[in-house]
């Protein structure tokens, strides 16, 4: 039986690979800062699919969480060879805000700990010569554009992140990618004060976090490093990265 962890997983594109993985029969590794939420979606799945769910509390923008982690499941005697890397925050302005403690708690949470997670559950991985793992970045983190400077510049981080781990752990029999959704309906829009611009924009931008961890899954099976989610962005990414349509998004988001 394979057991998958998943982080961020109380809600959103977490919550949705948790409930994919759970119906295929993996047992799961829950990890999230919202308990309550954690417990109420273990007990679903358990009574649902009769999977093993293990709940582990934590914050990934604290450091030593990430450790922490690890030894719990490795106390526990759980072999992870799923690994889904999810959490994460739309993040404070580099340059408006000015708590700088805000700003490492964010880099701690958003690069630092998917780096930290890789680094200790992928040998073993290897050694079993057998594993997925899956780093939730963004559209973001393929194209420039004016932002906080630090959202889509940690996105980009675990981009180049899953391409170079990819290249190293496939010959192990280890399959690495990068998912990059756009616009997709979970509550990361409204946790980040962001619900107005979601309003605005059209809803043809926005997916659902099935067919973004759908996509995610397929490509991690087809050892694909990089893996854009939804047909339309797959279409507008390689534009915006050349250029095409940029000066648009820059003057829409200037207004």
């Amino acid at each position: 039986m394979v057991t998958a962890l998943i982080t961020g997983a109380s809600a959103g594109i977490g919550e949705e690979f948790a409930r994919q993985l759970a119906a295929d029969g993996f047992d799961l590794v829950l990890v999230a800062r919202r308990t309550d939420r954690l417990e109420d979606l273990a007990t679903q799945l358990r009574n649902s699919h009769g999977v093993g769910v293990v709940v582990y509390p934590g914050d990934l923008s604290l450091p030593g969480t990430p450790h922490e982690i690890f030894a719990s499941t490795e106390s526990a005697g759980l072999i992870i060879d799923y690994l889904v890397n999810n959490a994460g925050v739309s993040g404070p302005h580099l340059l408006r805000d000015r708590d700088w403690a805000d700003h490492e708690a964010f880099i701690r949470l958003m690069m630092t700990s998917v780096a930290e997670m890789c680094h200790l559950y992928l040998p073993g991985m290897q050694e079993r010569t057998y594993g997925r793992v899956v780093n939730v970045a963004s559209v973001a983190g393929l194209v420039v554009a004016p932002g906080g400077a630090n959202y889509g510049p940690a996105k980009a981080y675990v981009v180049r992140l899953s391409e170079e781990l990819a290249m190293l752990a496939k010959p192990h029999g280890v399959h690495v990618t990068a998912l990059c959704p756009g616009f997709t309906h979970t509550e990361f829009h409204d946790v980040g004060g962001l619900g107005v611009m979601k309003s605005g924009l059209p809803k043809l931008l926005w997916y659902r976090t099935s067919v973004v961890v759908n996509d995610g899954r397929k490509a991690v099976e087809a050892g694909k490093s990089v893996q854009v989610s939804g047909r339309l962005y797959r279409v507008v990414v390689p534009l915006l990265r050349f250029g095409v349509i940029r000066k648009i998004v820059v003057r829409w988001r200037s207004r």
